[in-house]
């Protein structure tokens, strides 16, 4: 059994109010240097048998369907899970 992980951000001229009210916390609370924050979606999808070319392709599909809304959200990421799970957090 695969994961594969999609990533979806609001598009850049969609104002974020969650992202706003993270970016007013962080100097509060001791965190300072952060100029924004975008707050996103991330979706897990576990598939059966191995995370193939053919996979990632009908995962994008139903990314643009039915996980992101296409007028106010882009899908930035959508790999097996190993390749987002490997990076630094």
């Amino acid at each position: 059994m695969g994961r594969v992980v999609v990533d979806v951000m609001p598009k850049p001229e969609i104002l974020d109010p969650q992202g706003k009210a993270v970016a007013s916390a962080l100097p509060r609370l001791g965190f300072h240097g952060f100029t924004g924050v975008r707050q996103g979606k991330r979706f897990e999808l576990e598939v059966e048998g191995p995370v193939t070319d053919e996979v990632l392709e009908q995962v994008r599909k139903a990314a643009e369907t039915l996980l992101s809304n296409p007028v106010i959200e882009d899908v930035v990421r959508v790999g097996p899970a190993d390749e987002h799970d490997g990076a630094p957090a």
